[in-house]
């Protein structure tokens, strides 16, 4: 995936090389043109004068006479190459002796023949470079008799537009790469901000609504950082609105629960007439009542952690000791439904410091889940070892599983899941709360129709001290 950065960049050089490449075929072609343009008028004025010197002198001369008697005075006017050519096309004379067989009918032999100027830029058999030749009209009596044609090579003239090619093609690498540095440097003027407002995007996203974005400019991407603010802002008066309902709702939900089962318990514990319906029935109030009030005390709970209204009582905890007392507690409730609770702990646990009745609460909770998920005659391992500097307990059975796309929403608040049978989505949210708050955290490793396992790693006494 390439960056907003690559882009910018790429797109930047893009453009650039593309314009120094115009503008250096346009100058190399202006150049060009200058020096050819400069060479062809030399030869013209050269090959004009020659034309009327003979026919102010000479015109009463033959064109074979002035080859034979006075020739060597035309290519005294120049230092190019000199021909006298009859009106077919044939060489009658020319100043470096080169033979030529056939006749010639170049473009400037035939503008020549037609009392006008010629110019032809071509290759000749002995000459390894190009040439330019520039034919004009011999005139007597205001008669064409012959072209005069004069013939100059090329080879010193692209010499010189090599030359500045070379010069242009470094003056365009410096331009590249120097509009390369300031493009990164502009493409950072845009990117850098984005990044800034993409990392404060994905703390909001983790939950941290109390981080702003610092607004640079008044642009797009200053809008985006106040659209940003204002939607957290939102978002924290929204959550503080819900967990003040929360807070209210379970605060107002005690009292009613608390008459209900405390009725329930004065009926059953009346002499009243031996009615199985009604028996089973208070049970069952009572039993829901219970299950209720669970479900409350999970709200406030969650109400204390993301108000910041919970304290930990931290003090030196045996976590040993604290594991076979869960264990034992829970062990009557495995054995109703035939499940069999293991603990195991090899080797001797340091003391760490932490709140025993909050770390009983998250274990108490762990081993709840796994009794809800496990199925009959299935099995619960309780074990504990020391890694590194953490105490890892792990919580491990052989229920349904969690499903790969569940896993890393499951310690969300209210998150239960498809195949979920906790009763609120808050026990393993508030279990990674309490841990967190000991300076450790959870692990979860689960596979469908195989089973679930949960480390919890809680530092020693010593890691919280350094």
């Amino acid at each position: 995936m390439k960056s907003i950065k690559t882009r910018l960049v790429g797109n930047f050089m893009l453009v650039i090389i593309i314009t120094v490449v115009i503008l250096e075929l346009v100058l190399l072609n202006a150049a060009k043109q200058y020096y050819y343009k400069n060479l062809e008028d030399v030869l013209s004025n050269q090959i004009r004068l020659s034309s009327e010197f003979y026919s102010r002198y000479f015109s009463t001369s033959s064109l074979e006479d002035l080859i034979v008697d006075d020739v060597d005075l035309f290519w005294k006017q120049t230092n190019a190459q000199v021909q006298i050519l009859d009106l077919k096309g044939n060489v009658l004379m020319d100043s470096i002796g080169v033979d030529y067989p056939k006749t010639i009918q170049t473009p400037d032999i035939i503008k020549a023949k037609k009392g006008e100027k010629g110019t032809w830029i071509g290759n000749v058999e002995y000459d390894s470079s190009q040439v330019m030749a520039v034919s004009y009209p011999l005139i007597s009596d205001g008669n064409i008799i012959g072209i005069m044609r004069f013939i100059a090579s090329l080879s010193s003239t692209n010499k010189i537009i090599r030359n500045i090619s070379l010069i242009l093609l470094w003056i365009g690498f410096i331009v590249v790469l120097i509009s390369g540095l300031v493009s990164i440097f502009l493409a950072n003027t845009i990117v850098k901000p984005l990044r800034e407002v993409t990392g404060v995007a994905e703390k909001m996203a983790d939950g941290q609504l109390k981080v702003r974005s610092q607004k640079k400019y008044d642009d797009e991407i200053g809008k985006l950082s106040d659209t940003l603010n204002y939607m957290a802002e939102e978002l924290i008066k929204k959550e503080q609105l819900k967990n003040d309902f929360i807070s209210s709702i379970s605060h107002e939900l005690r009292t009613p629960l608390t008459s209900i089962k405390g009725w329930a318990i004065t009926l059953r514990s009346e002499d009243l007439p031996d009615n199985p319906l009604l028996k089973d029935g208070l049970d069952i109030i009572e039993k829901e009542s219970d299950r209720l009030t669970c479900m409350v005390e999970e709200l406030l709970d969650f109400s204390r952690f993301v108000s910041g209204r919970i304290t930990l009582n931290k003090e030196e905890m045996d976590t040993t000791k604290v594991l076979k007392q869960i264990t034992k507690q829970l062990t009557p409730r495995a054995n109703l439904k035939n499940i069999k609770l293991n603990i195991d702990i090899k080797e001797e646990l340091p003391i760490i410091l932490g709140d025993e009745n909050r770390i009983k609460q998250v274990f108490i909770n762990l081993i709840d889940n796994s009794l809800k998920f496990t199925p009959k005659a299935g099995n619960i391992s309780l074990s504990a070892r020391m890694k590194g500097q953490y105490i890892v307990v792990s919580v491990e059975d052989c229920g349904c599983g969690i499903p790969r796309e569940d896993l890393p929403y499951v310690k969300e608040k209210f998150y239960k899941g498809k195949n979920s049978k906790s009763n609120s989505g808050l026990g393993l949210s508030i279990s990674d709360e309490i841990v967190k708050l000991h300076g450790g955290f959870i692990k979860i490793e689960s596979e469908v129709n195989v089973g679930t396992k949960i480390s919890v790693f809680l530092p020693t006494k010593e890691e919280l001290v350094k």
